[in-house]
């Protein structure tokens, strides 16, 4: 029989009790039954609180904004350069604390006006090292885009419990790929290292925002 939860059930709590079992399940295995059980429920009773799984991943992804927020995207460096950098670097830390941490922020409509302080203060920096408006926003944006794509490729070929010990198989890539060898030898560069290859990418496109846009009018 299923106990009636002592603790008031609201949208943040349902929201931490489903990053904490995504860590178990992944995306895939992340069901409103799942955590109803979890949180020793009823399952129609969070039905309530979210129409279907869509907007659970809503309301998660904005548990992870809020936890951003407060962690280190509030008071950016006066350098927007470090302050790009420095946020897209907690953002990929964050991401990385959930499996499929990337896949569940990607794509996804925040509950609440947590993201609003934080963006504005970034704009506002860029902004003061000379960017116009549009530019400001699409630096930001494109940063933020490489940030998330990466973390979406690095989760998906690092080892975990649906993916092997070993995650993405280099050695049989290589073997399909022996008539092209150029191709074939990247993956040890696009597959490993993931830390290295983060920085290097980022780098790139932080010198590239500083070229393209900062004296753009957008």
């Amino acid at each position: 029989m299923v106990k009636v939860a002592t603790t008031k059930l609201d949208r943040t709590r349902v929201a931490r009790t489903a990053l904490d079992l995504l860590n178990e399940t992944g995306l895939e295995g992340l069901t409103l039954r799942a955590i109803a059980q979890r949180l020793d429920v009823k399952a129609p009773a969070l039905y309530w609180h979210f129409k279907d799984k869509q907007a659970l991943l809503d309301e998660m992804a904005t548990e992870m904004m809020r936890r951003m927020a407060e962690d280190f995207l509030s008071a950016p460096d006066p350098d927007w350069r470090v302050a790009l950098t420095a946020a897209m670097r907690g953002l990929r830390a964050h991401l990385l604390r959930h499996r499929d941490g990337a896949k569940v922020f990607s794509g996804t409509r925040y509950t609440d006006l947590s993201y609003a302080a934080p963006l504005e203060a970034h704009l506002r920096t860029l902004g003061e090292a000379g960017f116009a408006p549009g530019p400001a926003a699409r630096a930001w944006f494109t940063a933020y885009n490489y940030t998330i794509g990466y973390v979406i490729e690095e989760q998906s070929t690092t080892p975990g419990p649906d993916r092997g010990e070993d995650g993405y198989d280099l050695a049989a890539r290589a073997e399909r790929l022996a008539a092209y060898p150029l191709a074939a030898a990247a993956g040890e560069e696009m597959f490993r290292s993931h830390d290295r290859g983060f920085e290097e990418g980022l780098a790139a496109v932080v010198a590239g925002i500083g070229v393209t846009l900062v004296n753009s009018e957008g």
